[in-house]
């Protein structure tokens, strides 16, 4: 059985992006479609003091761009985000474990592209703090063709997949009669039964970047993601 998912980049994204890519052998972003502004694209939340914050890539709010044609003309926003980690995380108990991980990729060199950012990102959490090591592509690789549902058994079939696994909310209108007759089994990731940790400042919120996990639980965020499933 070979497994693939297709999901579009996120930048930092939350944990159950990490729990799709530990249940496939291939993983593809789906970066070739339309920018949509004020989406976890280009942003994602943060716990602090003061609540939950969003932090912004400034993208620009054009939708007439596909994901990996947006521009980060101004690199300002990576000193700040970093500053913001700092302040928000500097005393959590494993941030001192993962500062010069993240310190590197916010500070060590100028982000182009949106598309760049959240792929590098994605993949080096992936692999360097989870463990995770699937094959990662971009869609632009597989030349995808058709639109919607067909360019997603597209790309399926170009990947060579017998199981596509889709984000829960793709069940309300995913038609599974065209991945049943190409042969593909159609899996709905469930996010639902996370464990919750000592996240700081109540209440707990899952909903917030894979960053606020790995800087409370350090080594044992694989656990909270998918081995609390295992364990049961």
């Amino acid at each position: 059985m070979h497994r693939v998912a297709i999901i579009q980049s996120s930048y930092i994204p939350w944990k159950g992006f990490f729990d799709i890519i530990h249940d496939v052998d291939e993983f593809v972003f789906l970066d070739h479609v339309q920018f949509t502004p004020r989406d976890w694209r280009s942003r994602n939340r943060i716990k602090t003091r003061e609540g939950l914050l969003w932090l912004t890539v400034p993208a620009g709010s054009d939708r007439n761009r596909r994901i990996c044609d947006v521009q980060l003309q101004d690199a300002s926003w990576q000193d700040k985000h970093w500053k913001t980690l700092v302040h928000s995380y500097g005393k959590a108990p494993h941030f001192a474990t993962y500062k010069d991980f993240f310190e590197a990729l916010y500070l060590g060199r100028k982000w182009e592209t949106l598309s760049d950012l959240n792929q590098h990102m994605t993949k080096a959490i992936a692999n360097e703090l989870l463990g995770l090591h699937p094959r990662f592509r971009d869609s632009r690789e597989l030349e995808p063709e058709g639109a919607k549902f067909d360019l997603i058994l597209d790309l399926v079939r170009k990947t060579g997949a017998t199981r596509y696994v889709s984000g829960p909310s793709a069940a309300d209108y995913m038609d599974p009669a065209p991945f049943e007759a190409a042969g593909v089994e159609l899996v709905y990731k469930d996010y639902r039964g996370y464990p919750e940790y000592a996240q700081a400042w109540p209440p707990f919120e899952h909903a917030v970047s894979v960053l606020d996990l790995l800087f409370a639980v350090g080594p044992q965020a694989p656990h909270y993601i998918w081995g609390w499933r295992e364990a049961a």
